[in-house]
């Protein structure tokens, strides 16, 4: 069972929710991040990427930065722009985009249900990036960004979350520049949140949706706490992370497209020809960009024309929950033979699109720098799950979700 509970959030005061909400540090280069808090002085990007404060060149992995992120958080709460709620509350946190809703639970997970297993992973992490949100965590005496997490759908736990939403006015409810509405609802009542918890036993699994680094990183910060506090009862703030917990049937993944600046040393007809190998390779005679309409489908962008592409019989295990995704049929089929791209991380000939950028990127980016891409069908949560629940790990660039948590909205402090 899940350990799921309130916490007293430091959060904007209601008038200041849409100054201070800020989209999370990893959407973003520190150029972009300078450019958007201009005329924004209580962004939370002033404490997620703090190097906007400072000259530019500075090392984003400098303790200056660090010490800066840390005096823009304090500074939010002496200025009154965020406050301290006087006891612990659960917070639901409902977002629309393009006309479907999503609604989760803000709470804290604990630590040790990601030691032992509770909370399921689907992804590597890189050392560096832990390393930097560790020191950001650890300076700011706080969890500033939400981990997003999914779990089986539980009837009580939204039953008395639609209860809560349909009985109570919310304290924010604002739209950002991106059209995105977000709503957010206190839950202050003592009895109502035991409730809550009690519920959360009933939830077998907890699993990362997404910020598999900034968990890792929290709970590693966690493990640091307890060893320097040998005495800890397990009761104290560091036992636990900032987390927004979603059922998994409020969730929507999109497509997460690749694009390749060569064709591996091939001309279009070869490329054809090689492809159609492993994949049935057919012209798309309709308007516009082709969007795949089933699993183990593809488009494919190529000399200004899109092809349907399909995987054929035997080219990947149905029964293998990470072989038969998408986007690894399309590695071990195509990306590695036939570009020779063995590690799409670190490959430059390779580049991935968020499907919130639409199909006409891919198209532009062909124009521009690249020679091809591909159009993915949406990994789902299903998927996902099973992935995690089989201990394995996805491809990188299998997932993109859809909207983005706002960082700033809620605050964990782990001294309290």
């Amino acid at each position: 069972m899940a350990i799921f509970k309130a916490f007293r959030a430091v959060r904007p005061v209601d008038e200041h929710a849409k100054d201070v909400a800020a989209l999370p540090y990893d959407v973003m280069n520190s150029e972009e991040a300078r450019e958007m808090v201009k005329g924004k002085p209580y962004s939370f990007l002033h404490v997620d990427k703090a190097e906007v404060d400072l000259p530019e060149g500075t090392d984003i992995y400098s303790e200056e930065v660090y010490l800066k992120a840390k005096e823009n958080m304090e500074k939010l709460v002496t200025d009154g722009i965020c406050k301290q709620d006087e006891k612990p509350c659960f917070y639901i946190y409902k977002q629309i985009m393009n006309g479907q809703s999503q609604t989760g639970l803000v709470g804290c997970a604990s630590i040790d249900d990601y030691i032992e297993g509770i909370i399921k992973k689907h992804e590597f992490t890189r050392a560096d990036k832990e390393a930097d949100r560790i020191r950001h965590v650890d300076y700011c005496d706080a969890n500033t960004g939400p981990i997003f997490l999914t779990y089986r759908e539980n009837d009580e736990i939204s039953a008395i979350i639609e209860t809560w939403k349909a009985d109570h006015t919310p304290v924010y409810d604002f739209v950002t520049e991106d059209g995105i509405s977000n709503t957010v609802w206190v839950v202050d009542c003592d009895e109502t949140n035991k409730k809550l918890t009690k519920a959360f036993d009933g939830v077998d699994y907890l699993y990362i949706a997404d910020g598999h680094h900034r968990c890792a990183s929290a709970v590693n910060v966690g493990k640091k706490r307890r060893e320097q506090n040998p005495g800890y009862t397990g009761a104290e703030e560091f036992n636990f992370f900032l987390a927004v917990a979603f059922p998994k049937n409020e969730l929507r993944i999109m497509d997460y497209n690749r694009v390749m600046k060569d064709l591996g040393g091939k001309t279009e007809e070869e490329f054809i020809e090689a492809m159609s190998e492993k994949f049935t390779v057919e012209a798309f005679d309709g308007e516009g960009a082709y969007r795949p309409e089933e699993r183990h489908s593809f488009g494919m962008y190529l000399g200004k024309k899109w092809y349907k592409v399909k995987a054929k019989e035997g080219t990947f295990n149905e029964n293998d929950p990470v072989d038969s995704l998408d986007v690894s049929i399309l590695q071990n089929n195509c990306i590695t033979p036939i570009f020779g791209i063995e590690d799409p991380r670190t490959d430059k000939r390779i580049d991935f699109v968020g499907g919130i950028r639409g199909l006409g990127e891919l198209e532009r980016r062909c124009e521009n720098d690249m020679v091809i891409a591909f159009s993915m069908y949406p990994t789902s949560l299903t998927e996902l799950m099973a992935i995690a629940d089989a201990g394995k790990v996805m491809p990188p660039k299998s997932t993109w979700f859809e909207p983005k948590l706002l960082s700033g909205l809620f605050i964990h402090r782990l001294g309290d």
